[in-house]
């Protein structure tokens, strides 16, 4: 009888010890596969120059023109625009749409223009980014004056960067965002170990 129980309990332990592994093990492939959300800079869109918007235009109109240097010579340029962040998930570990769905629930950034340090932000709120390789494009709203960063470039460098970025050919390729992401899972919030630079020629991540 002894001997008998003795077999049941091994038995038992074994399958407890199995099953235990395995949990482990899935957990670790979610985690591991949930942190690698990676991150591009999908464009810039609405840009706007002492009010006037660039979008679309190579160049001001006269009105336009005189606006942006009344604006100049008071020693401010505020520009404003969204920088679209693409942000994706390849998650596909267990399979279900709830599970392979990850929450950004923060990522704190540092403009970067043509390499100089400009403004600083977070994300207002939480993002849910869908498993599976799915794309979700992130909005960030830019606010700055772009003399407080650029004054010694003079108004004419000025105005053409602010084309180069938000005009009828703008793009971020002269764009970095410096951002450290947290990432919620199903096992609480998961922060990257730095750092990464989201720039507009690849997807980048941890």
């Amino acid at each position: 009888m002894k001997t008998s129980r003795r077999i049941i309990w091994t038995f038992a332990l074994a399958v407890l010890n199995f099953t235990s592994c395995n949990v482990i093990k899935d957990i670790g492939q979610s985690i591991t596969s949930l942190s690698r959300c990676s991150f591009k800079l999908d464009g810039i869109s609405e840009f706007r120059l002492a009010g006037v918007s660039l979008s679309g235009k190579s160049a001001f109109n006269v009105g336009d023109a005189a606006k942006a240097l009344a604006s100049f010579s008071q020693g401010v340029l505020p520009a404003s625009f969204n920088l679209n962040v693409a942000v994706q998930n390849p998650n596909t570990a267990t399979g279900t749409a709830s599970s392979s769905t990850a929450t950004l629930t923060a990522l704190a950034w540092r403009l970067l223009i043509d390499d100089v340090p400009t403004i600083s932000g977070n994300i207002p709120r939480s993002i849910t980014i869908p498993g599976a390789g799915q794309q979700t494009i992130v909005p960030l709203t830019m606010n700055l004056d772009l003399v407080q960063f650029f004054k010694d470039k003079g108004y004419d460098k000025i105005v053409n960067l602010a084309f180069a970025l938000g005009g009828a050919k703008g793009s971020a390729s002269r764009v970095t965002l410096r951002a450290t992401p947290t990432i919620t899972t199903d096992f609480g919030p998961l922060s990257y170990p730095g750092e990464i630079d989201i720039v507009n020629t690849e997807f980048r991540g941890q």
